[in-house]
Order: C-alpha cells, then structure tokens, then sequence
C-alpha cells in the first residue's frame, strides 16, 4: 500500500469531521490537496468561480446542516480572496475550516512571488489560525483546528506550503476521536435562582429574542405563557421564534416593525435570549435587564445587566420555567399585543393600492408574492440592503424555512454565494437568493456556478438600477444622493446567454407567472423583476436625529413601509385577549 502524503491525511481528517465539500478555486500550492479530493470518494470538490463565493458558500453550508464545512484558496491572492465571506461565517457562528495554501516554505519570508501571511492575515476572522510547516505537525494541528471551529462556533485557518502537503505523511501519527457537535451549556444553580427571583419579582416582563433562541420554540413559548411576556425579535431570531407565536409583538431595531420597541422599553425586567443585538439606542436603559448567552463573550456588550447568564437558551428555560411562579395578570402583555396589531394596520397600504398598475413594480408587492408562491420548506438568502427590508417584512417563517443573510458581517453580494452552499446540502430542497442588482452583479460571476454544477437554485433580482440602502443612509443623513446609481443590462438575458433559464418582468402582471415558471424549471433560473428605486418615502422634513444616521426616530418614519402576513398573524394573536 502507497504511503500517504500529507495533503491526502489532511483530506482523510476532513472526511472523518464529516466534511462533504470544499469549496474553492484550484491552483499552484492548492493542487496536492485538490488531488488528494479528486482521489477521495467521500469528498467532492466544488468549483466556483471566486474565492469569496468559497467562503460564503461555506458558510451558508454550515449553517443549514450545522456541521463543519470547508473551503481553500491557493497562496496569496487566492486565499485573500477568502477574507470577507470568512468574516461572514465566523461572526454567524458557522463552523468552517478554511484551507490557505502557502507559497514553498523555503521562499517564506523573503518576498517571493503571491507571498503573504495568513496567519496574520486571518487572525481577526478565526478562533484558530496556524500554519502547518512541518509533516510531523499533522494530524493534531488539524485536528485541533476542526474543535476550535465547532466547539466555538466560527472559523479556523489553516495555512500550509504546497511542498509540505506533498511531503509524506508521518508514519505514527496519531489520530483520535474528533468532536463534531457542540455540547449543551447549562448554568449553575445560584444562576437560575437569581433569575427566578428576578422574574417573581417583576410585574412587566418582555422577552427580546435572537439567532440563540434556535431550538429553543417551545421552550420560549413555555415561558411567556407562564409569565404573560411579549416576545420580539431581532432579525436573525425572526425564523426561530415568529411562528405560531401568540406573544408576537415584532422586531426591533433598524429595520424593526410593530411593538417591540415600546415591549422592550416599558417592561420592568426585560430577558435577552441569544441575540447578540447590536443596536444600543433600542435598548432600554432604565429597565432591568438580564441576559442569556451560549457564549460568556457576548454578556453585557451591548447594554449594562443586572444579571448574565452563561448558557444555552433552551436548557437555561428548561431549569427555569419550572421554578417560576405562574402570573395571571395580562394588563401588560394585551396592552402590547394590541399596539403591535394597531401599529401594523397603519402600514400595510404599502403595497395595496393599485400594485396592478404601478410601473415601476413594488418590491414589496415582488416580496410578498414570493413569501405566497415559495415552498413551506424553502431556503431564502438574502442580499445586505433593501432586500434585508423586505426579507424582514414579508417572509413569513413556519419553522420549515430558512433566512440566511449577512446579518451580523452586512456584506454585499452574499445571496448568490450563499445560496450556492445552501443548495448543495439539499439539490431537492427550493433555494431562492434575493438578491439586489448591486449585490448580485459584485460577484455575478458565479452565476456560472450554477450552471456548471446545475444547481436548481432560483435567484430573485430586485433590480432598481441603484444602491437603494445606501441611498436611503445618505438622504437620511441629509446629504444628496451620489454614486449610487447603476447602469444595468438585461440580467435575464445574461442569465439565458449563460445556459440557464432567463426572464425579465417589468409589470406587476407578469409576476407570478414569472415566478411560477421560474420554480418549476428544473435548472437554475433567474427572474430580473425591474423595481421601483423610490420604494421607501423620505420624511419631508429632516430632524436633528436623522443627522447622526439611522436614530431611532429616523428609522421609525423612514423604513415604515408594508408587512406582509403579520398583521393576519397579528389580528390572529389578539383573539387571546380577553374583552371587557
């Protein structure tokens, strides 16, 4: 039997942490690796078109499954490449492990042609970054790179020099048992006490959401029950908890709707669960507030507590619910729920009146058709801008779907890539990238992607020939728009010109046609829907508070556009307040 080099141990160990892909370009010091791939059964090379695409297809990979994923860039400016879609997984928290190939270690340090640093370069994106310089670093350095990255939720790089990875492996490496899942984070006793008291102690409690809160529905639903709590949501808690909500009062922050601001702001105990929610001036700062959090990092970053606590949300209200004393009174809960039905009844006429004829299309008639026509188990990925709007406002999560964005990095050109990785954990599951034009045209490039390796994914392109978010940021801030302009092709014809499945919709009446079309095309599709650029108003009148960007008050006038379903679900919830 041949002996094994180390790019092939280094393939082997991927394969064993249960990696099904990598992503990437091929190239130079990558091409042992990208061999040991080729000759390895339980691994499949994806092919794209740029390194970023690798990092965000990764990502978005890693999110869905929750298991490691894995992508790689050549040396120097292949790996650079990885950058920005690496900072996106690792502040998601999705397990990746990037491969970063070096130039030969002899020339390391001595200017030689594509040199870089990774291991400096990386070191802000990762919980891990080393490079493998020596055979006999292998496999522990590997392998300590694949725990960091899925028992702390994020990224590890690994460089190595293309001659190292074609060096033979060492004979008695040693191999042991790797951890592929994350445990459950249980906090101690004193913890649960003090936030039972707390809670017992609290007439108006409000329960503020996040992306912590996955898996954790009924518990969360448990709770508010017990205790008469409003629940909000930040926006990457909107898939988990929204649904089947009877407490639902909405989402705050920049693009928040309803009445989870008033919620959070007249409780007096609000409760944190898993979000890391970055925008401070929502947050009360005359309430007492605890916080929940897997990871000790995020605990009172944001906003002074009265108490952290360390652990995972589901099993922290599985300790806790029990030992609560069960409230009866409502008075705060029906207030909400009723100001969170009458605050979304004043804008849905956003997108009502006269869709039918209103030329250029309402995107948020565009958003609201596709939440109705998409699949109950549909994959949405979601362009950084407008299309964060319009994902927030009007898809409708039933705990089947999934939203993924750059929520927490606010990339550009994130939904193509994402939806490249999200497509291949599933190729019978519907993908759907909203993309914007400026997003999508970034990295239009790996639209090829999807015609290489026929992926059904169906990109939804909310085309207004403009960087509209950044439009919206500059007239807020009251200065004129500039720069913000795109001069756009035909997509649809790009799209057919490509091999795959092309159409161009620029009256309200072609839309769902368009669509249905569209989704029932086996292949790849994309749908160039020609979108009004003047979607949102701008407030006649520019305050004080606009000045500094998006203040609360700014963005309550600016972004109160429509909101889809949840004014049903809304209408639905307040049958659960009783009538005098």
């Amino acid at each position: 039997m041949a002996k094994q080099n180390v790019a092939e141990q280094f393939v082997d160990i991927l394969a064993r942490a249960g990696v099904k892909r990598m992503y990437g370009v091929v190239g130079d010091s990558l091409n042992p690796v990208v061999d040991a791939i080729r000759r390895n059964s339980a691994i499949d090379w994806i092919h794209v078109r740029h390194e970023e695409t690798a990092a965000f297809a990764a990502g978005a990979e890693a999110q869905i499954t929750g298991s490691l994923a894995a992508c790689a860039g050549s040396c120097g400016p292949g790996n650079l490449h990885l950058i920005n879609g690496l900072y996106d997984a690792h502040r998601s928290m999705a397990p990746v492990l990037a491969l970063a190939s070096h130039i030969p270690s002899s020339e390391i340090g001595l200017g030689y042609f594509q040199e870089t640093h990774p291991e400096l370069l990386f070191q802000e994106c990762s919980h891990y970054n080393e490079m493998i310089s020596n055979p006999e670093q292998m496999p522990r350095l590997l392998q300590t790179a694949i725990q960091h990255a899925i028992g702390r939720g994020g990224v590890s790089v690994v460089s190595m020099p293309g001659d190292v990875a074609s060096k033979p492996a060492p004979e008695k490496s040693i191999e042991h048992a790797l951890v592929t899942a994350r445990p459950t984070v249980r906090p101690g006793d004193d913890e649960i006490d003090k936030l039972c008291r707390m809670v017992d102690e609290a007439k108006r409690v409000t329960l503020f959401c996040g992306s912590g809160t996955a898996g954790a529905h009924a518990e969360v639903m448990e709770f508010a029950e017990k205790i008469k709590s409003p629940v909000g949501h930040a926006l990457r808690g909107k898939e988990w908890i929204q649904y089947d909500n009877p407490y639902d009062v909405g989402m705050s922050g920049l693009l928040g709707y309803g009445a989870a601001y008033e919620a959070t702001n007249e409780c007096d105990l609000l409760v944190l669960l898993g979000t890391d929610f970055p925008y401070n001036a929502f947050l009360p700062d005359d309430v007492k507030i605890v916080q929940v959090d897997v990871r000790p990092e995020h605990l009172g970053r944001r906003s002074k507590l009265d108490l952290a606590v360390w652990g995972d949300v589901r099993e922290t209200l599985r300790c806790l619910t029990p030992r609560v004393k069960p409230k009866s009174d409502r008075k705060f809960l029906d207030r909400m729920l009723k100001k969170h039905a009458n605050a979304l009844e004043g804008v849905v006429k956003a997108y009502t009146r006269k869709v039918e004829k209103h030329v250029p299309i309402h995107p948020e008639y565009v958003a609201s058709v596709l939440d109705d026509m998409a699949d109950d188990d549909a994959v949405f990925t979601v362009d950084t801008g407008m299309n964060n709007v319009w994902a927030a406002r009007y898809l409708t999560p039933n705990g089947k779907r999934r939203v993924i964005g750059s929520f927490s990095h606010g990339s550009m050109a994130n939904a193509l890539p994402q939806a490249i990785g999200a497509q291949f954990t599933d190729l019978n599951r519907q993908v759907v990238a909203m993309s914007g034009d400026g997003g999508f045209s970034m990295l239009m490039g790996d639209f090829l992607t999807l015609v290489q390796h026929d992926l059904p994914v169906k990109v939804v392109l909310f085309n207004n020939s403009s960087l509209g978010m950044v439009e919206l940021e500059m007239l807020v801030a009251g200065l004129p728009s500039y720069g913000t302009t795109n001069k756009n092709p035909d997509f649809a014809a790009i799209a057919r010109a490509a091999g795959a499945y092309g159409v161009r919709v620029e009256k309200p009446k072609q839309l769902q046609s368009a669509l249905k079309d569209a989704f029932k095309h086996k292949g790849p599709a994309l749908v160039d829907v020609v979108t009004d650029p003047n979607a949102l108003s701008i407030p006649p009148k520019i305050s004080a508070d606009m000045v500094t960007g998006f203040a609360l008050s700014a963005s309550k006038i600016v972004l109160d556009g429509g909101v889809g379903r949840m004014l049903q679900m809304a209408r639905s919830n307040l049958r659960n307040v009783p009538r005098p």
